[in-house]
C-alpha cells in the first residue's frame, strides 16, 4: 500500500500546537491559532449564537439533507451582508465547508473554466493560500507583499497586475491580512481595481476577518467598490472569524457573473462539491441565518462584534506602544499600521523561538501572532519580554 512515502511538510501551526500543549508551564500563551480568545484565554462562545441556537432547539427542525447548495437562507443572508444589496443581483452563493471550502472549490471553478490561467499570490500570505492553489494544477506565480519596513508593497502589486495576462487571477484578502494584518486603503482598491480592468484580471477575494478591522462596513467597502466595477469575480466567505463559529465550519462561496453565466456557475460549483464533500455541514450557517434573520439578534452580534473589534485595537495599540518605548525603530511603528486579529513582529526566526522557549510566549516563526490571545493584564509584560529580545540584537 504505502509503497511510496515522500516527505510531506506539516503546517508549522498545528504542528507548534502540539509542542504548546506539551508544555508545562501555567502561563504559557497561544497565540498561534486564529481563534478570538477574551482576557481568561478562553475562546467564548457569543451571546447572539446562544440565542440563535436556543430558537433552533425550539424549532426543532428535520435533519435531512440541504441540497448542494446548502442553505439557501445562509447563501441569501450573507450574500447582502457581505456584498450589499447592490451586488446582491449579479451574485450566485453556494454554502462550503468554512472559508477554505470555499476557496477550494473556487479555485476548482476558475481551472475548469480557464485551463491555461494563472493564480497571483502576494507573499506572506495565508499558509493554505499556495497549497490549495497547487493541489488543483493552476500555475502560481508570486510577488513580495511587503516593502523592506513591512508595509503593503502598493507598486508590487500592480506591477504584478500589469504583468499579467487576460483571464488570470489576482488572490486577494478583504481586510485584515493573514498574516501581516495589513488593509488596504480605499483609494487603493480604486487604483488596483483600474489596473485589473486595464489587464482583464479575475479578482479572487478571501473574505475571512471583516468587522475586526475597522468596523464592518468600513472592512467591506473597498472590496464593493471593486466589485461594482469589473465584470466577473469570486469571494470565499468565512464564518468562522465573525461569528467565533470555528468548529462549525460554516462558509460561502461567492461568485459575481453575467445573467446568462449564473446557472452555469451554480451547477458547476454544485458539482465540485457533490464529488469533494457532497454537502456542507447545517449548523453553523443555520446560526448565521438566524441571527441575520432577526433584527434583534443582528444588532446584539453587531455589537458583540465590535466589542472585539475594539477590545484588539487597544490591545494592538497598547503592546506597540510598550514596544517602542524600549526600540523605536521604522519597522516597530510599521506594526501601529496593521488590523485585526493577526500581528506580525518584525522578529527572527531564533528571536520567536527564544519568545517561546524562554518566555512561552507561542507564535509563528515568521512573527505572526494572534493578539487576541494577549490577556490586558499581560500586555506590558509581553512588550517588555520583546523588548529584552532587540537590546540582545543591539548587543
Amino acid at each position: 500500500m504505502l509503497t511510496t512515502m515522500p516527505q510531506m511538510r506539516v503546517d508549522p501551526i498545528w504542528d507548534l500546537a502540539s509542542t504548546f500543549q506539551s508544555d508545562p508551564r501555567e502561563d504559557k500563551l497561544d497565540l498561534l491559532l486564529g481563534v478570538y480568545r477574551d482576557d481568561s484565554k478562553r475562546a467564548p462562545v457569543m451571546r447572539s449564537v446562544l440565542a440563535a441556537e436556543a430558537k433552533l432547539l425550539e424549532l426543532a427542525e428535520s435533519k435531512q439533507y440541504r441540497g448542494l447548495s446548502g442553505n439557501l437562507v445562509f447563501n441569501a443572508r450573507i450574500s447582502e451582508l457581505v456584498l450589499g444589496p447592490e451586488l446582491v443581483a449579479r451574485a450566485t452563493t453556494v454554502q462550503t465547508v468554512a472559508g477554505t471550502g470555499a476557496l477550494r472549490i473556487l479555485t476548482e471553478l476558475l481551472a475548469i473554466t480557464g485551463p491555461s490561467r494563472r493564480f497571483i499570490l502576494g507573499t506572506p500570505s495565508y499558509v493554505n493560500h499556495a497549497p490549495i492553489i497547487k493541489a488543483v494544477g493552476p500555475a502560481l506565480t508570486s510577488y513580495d507583499l511587503l516593502d523592506p519596513e513591512g508595509r503593503f508593497d502598493e507598486q508590487a502589486m500592480l506591477d504584478a497586475v500589469a504583468q499579467a495576462r487576460p483571464g488570470d487571477v489576482l488572490l486577494l484578502q478583504g481586510c485584515c491580512h493573514n498574516p501581516t494584518g495589513l488593509s488596504m486603503s480605499s483609494r487603493f482598491w480604486a487604483e488596483l481595481t483600474e489596473a485589473m480592468l486595464t489587464s482583464h484580471v479575475v479578482p479572487f477575494v478571501d473574505q475571512a476577518y471583516f468587522g475586526l478591522g475597522d468596523g464592518l462596513q468600513e472592512d467591506l467597502e473597498g472590496m464593493r467598490g471593486m466589485l461594482a466595477r469589473v465584470p466577473e469575480a469570486v469571494i470565499a466567505v468565512s464564518g468562522s472569524k465573525a461569528w467565533s463559529l470555528y468548529n462549525e465550519r460554516a462558509g460561502a462561496a461567492i461568485v459575481i457573473t453575467s445573467e446568462d453565466k449564473r446557472g452555469f456557475a451554480r451547477s458547476t460549483l454544485e458539482t465540485i462539491a457533490r464529488s469533494s464533500y457532497s454537502q456542507a455541514p447545517e449548523h453553523g450557517a443555520a446560526i448565521i441565518a438566524e441571527i441575520l434573520s432577526d433584527p434583534a439578534l443582528e444588532r446584539m452580534w453587531r455589537a458583540e462584534l465590535d466589542a472585539m473589534r475594539r477590545r484588539l485595537a487597544t490591545l494592538r495599540t497598547d503592546l506597540i506602544d510598550g514596544i517602542l518605548a524600549v526600540h523605536d525603530s521604522p519597522t516597530f511603528r510599521a506594526v501601529a499600521e496593521q488590523r485585526g486579529m493577526f500581528l506580525t513582529l518584525p522578529l527572527t526566526v531564533a528571536e520567536m523561538q527564544t519568545l517561546s522557549t524562554e518566555f512561552g510566549v507561542y507564535g509563528l516563526p515568521s512573527g505572526r501572532i494572534n493578539l487576541a490571545g494577549v490577556p490586558r493584564g499581560q500586555v506590558s509584560t509581553i512588550a517588555e519580554q520583546i523588548g529584552q529580545l532587540l537590546t540582545r540584537r543591539r548587543d
